[in-house]
């Protein structure tokens, strides 16, 4: 099967309109205001899955889906939020699982129904089942099983109280498979008009399962790297392949300050790729590679540092891809940057977003125990010029 980028970016279009219809609903039920946070697609293996829900505790409802779209849907929010949204609810405390049930029912009709008009099919919901969940257990007993499933995920935020909700889709293959079926688009020009050629934004879908465990493989090379620089142990957390709105992507890092470095990547595919820590994890491990305590947690000799272990993480990180994908990838120097989440990233994807709407971004969570510092690495591909890589792949 061949996965048709552009299609693949209509159907995240449906999933975010499904999501603000699930969060109008929810926020007439439970009278507060709810804002869709960010939707995207992932691929994913049972693997990654697992590691991604690795920790959490769930409350929620799940529904299979048959007709005009087959697979499951689930909505899902944090345990420790359960009274809040209780608090919210006809009935409280002493209806819990009814009326856990009734929001699920009612939010994941309304996330369907956009899905359903697309596709001119009704979309028929199996009886909610309420669930209380660890990990991964989350989802359908499938998805972890396969070596690549796709993810339509959609957060919702309250905005009033602290109440986060997740919304999942798991579509089967069959009635999706046509909706992501790959296909010839018009080339276009710098200037933005056609030029009478092709370009295919279509590739196997076998190749992204490949892309992601190459993805997974270069945070782990990433992750070594930091430990020898530092002398702190670390490990991958979370890595995986989205395909996203580029416009999303800020408002995923955040309002928090952070500092880093970010890289222009030279070849195929180019792009982009930032690697952020949190303000105070900059500091610290700016420090742990440094042979003299300094007076300014993030001077002149901190942000040499940063810069030379982004330089090491960058290489590493992308290196693998080259190999696999028989191209030449190369990066600029490093820039520092040391500003909110959200702008130091906005520059990159305000950059992209002239030749593209969405894109493949990895991220990756990657946690240094001895100092509790968290570090973030955002790489934003070209579409089509992985498009083109992943192709070649392929027919390899």
């Amino acid at each position: 099967m061949r996965v048709d980028v552009r299609a693949l970016g209509a159907c995240n279009r449906l999933a975010e309109r499904g999501a603000k219809q699930a969060a109008g609903a929810l926020s007439d039920l439970t009278g507060t205001d709810l804002a869709v946070e960010v939707t995207g697609a992932s691929v994913a293996s049972g693997e990654d899955l697992a590691e991604s829900f690795a920790g959490r505790e769930s409350i929620g409802v799940s529904v299979g889906l048959r007709g005009g779209l087959d697979g499951e849907a689930v909505l899902a929010f944090d345990a420790v939020n359960a009274d809040a949204l209780l608090s919210l609810l006809p009935g409280g405390q002493s209806m819990e699982r009814s009326a856990v049930t009734e929001v699920g029912n009612i939010a994941l009709g309304g996330f369907l129904d956009g899905w359903a008009n697309y596709l001119g099919k009704a979309i028929d919901m199996s009886p909610p089942r309420y669930f209380e969940a660890d990990g991964a257990a989350v989802l359908p007993d499938g998805a972890l099983a396969g070596d690549g499933v796709f993810l339509f995920e959609s957060r919702l935020d309250a905005t009033t109280t602290d109440l986060d909700f997740s919304i999942y889709m798991l579509p089967d293959s069959g009635p999706f498979r046509d909706l992501i079926v790959g296909k010839t688009a018009p080339a276009v020009t710098a200037g933005g008009e056609a030029d009478g050629g092709t370009t295919s934004t279509a590739v196997p879908y076998e190749s992204l399962s490949t892309f992601s465990s190459l993805a997974k493989r270069g945070s782990a090379n990433a992750a070594d790297n930091i430990a020898m620089m530092t002398g702190l142990e670390t490990s991958v957390d979370v890595s995986r392949l989205r395909f996203v709105p580029l416009a999303d992507v800020p408002a995923e890092v955040g309002t928090e300050p952070h500092a880093g470095t970010v890289f222009e990547l030279q070849g195929e595919p180019s792009g982009y790729l930032a690697i952020l820590f949190e303000e105070s994890s900059a500091a610290a491990v700016a420090d742990a590679m440094l042979p003299m305590e300094t007076d300014e947690p993030l001077g002149e000799m901190a942000q040499n540092a940063l810069c030379e272990l982004g330089n090491v993480m960058t290489s590493g990180f992308i290196d693998g891809w080259a190999n696999v994908l028989g191209t030449t990838i190369t990066h600029s120097p490093p820039e520092f940057v040391h500003d909110i989440g959200a702008s130091t990233i906005s520059p990159l994807v305000a950059k992209l977003s002239q030749r593209q709407d969405y894109g493949f971004v990895i991220d990756t969570a990657i946690q240094t125990e001895g100092i509790q510092a968290r570090c973030d690495v955002y790489a934003l591909p070209d579409e089509r010029e992985l498009a083109r890589a992943l192709d070649r792949l392929s027919e390899s």
